[in-house]
């Protein structure tokens, strides 16, 4: 399976979902929402899927804005992709793989699955966290499944709380317990509002990214996640023309999670 394959898999199950709960976000836990402040609204974008490719990165770099990029463990480029980014001063997270509910969809090397012992979910996260650099939080790829399993997804997060990381639960399936764990265990965290390209539209993507900006104007902040496709990139160059005197500001996810 070549790179553009890979990437189109892993959306394709990451979003295909997402026509089952497109308004779980809004209704998930606005009432968790940051405390309201006199700074300008916010938005944080998170490019998933990265690590196959340096390339792939690159074409989100070039705007100069803040971007945070969750980059896949034990690829090809996972390491190198991470040293290059942190050079140019962006955000990185662990895009950590998990179980998705169709047995048939490979969530890629590292994975975690539903019925690890507690051991292999410490040794799987803290190999994958070692091998992307300047990591400073995680969020899920794929996951349906594993996120919805209670036991599994505490004793991970437990690993990412160690760590010192924070947790953006990408809501891969309206049964994750992901972010109301990571609460639980108060750690800082936050969920996804809106999956930008779940169409490979540019047209289509900037009209994901208007929605993402009018839930930050609402809320006062609000995270998209996209992945590292032409079409993203493209619909991104022209969201920041749009974003120019908006009263927005673009900010890495880090400053979007809920502290305990």
């Amino acid at each position: 399976m070549d790179r553009r394959d890979f990437l189109r898999k892993s959306a394709a199950f990451l979003l295909g979902s997402f026509f089952g709960f497109h308004g779980l976000s809004r209704a998930f836990a606005f009432d968790n929402h940051l405390p309201h402040s006199n700074q300008l609204p916010r938005i944080a974008m998170i490019i998933d899927d990265i690590g196959l490719t340096l390339s792939a990165a690159r074409q989100f770099l070039q705007f100069g804005v803040p971007i945070t990029f969750a980059i896949l463990p034990r690829l090809a480029k996972s390491e190198e992709a991470a040293l290059e980014i942190h050079a140019q001063g962006h955000q990185i997270m662990l895009h950590q793989p998990m179980e998705p509910l169709n047995g048939d969809l490979d969530p890629g090397p590292g994975a975690l699955y539903v019925g690890d012992e507690v051991s292999r979910i410490v040794s799987v996260l803290a190999e994958n966290i070692a091998q992307v650099p300047f990591a400073e939080g995680v969020n899920n790829h794929m996951g349906s499944r594993f996120t919805a399993s209670g036991k599994e997804v505490h004793e991970a997060l437990c690993v990412v709380k160690e760590k010192g990381l924070f947790f953006v639960d990408s809501l891969t399936s309206n049964r994750s317990k992901a972010y109301k764990t990571a609460r639980e265990l108060h750690m800082p965290a936050a969920y996804r509002n809106i999956f930008l390209d779940n169409h490979l539209e540019s047209e289509y993507i900037l009209r994901q990214l208007r929605r993402l900006k009018n839930i930050a104007l609402n809320y006062g902040h609000a995270i998209g996640i996209g992945h590292p496709f032409p079409e993203t990139a493209r619909a991104i160059g022209l969201f920041l023309k749009d974003m120019e005197d908006s009263g927005i500001s673009l900010v890495h996810a880090s400053d979007l999670v809920l502290t305990a």
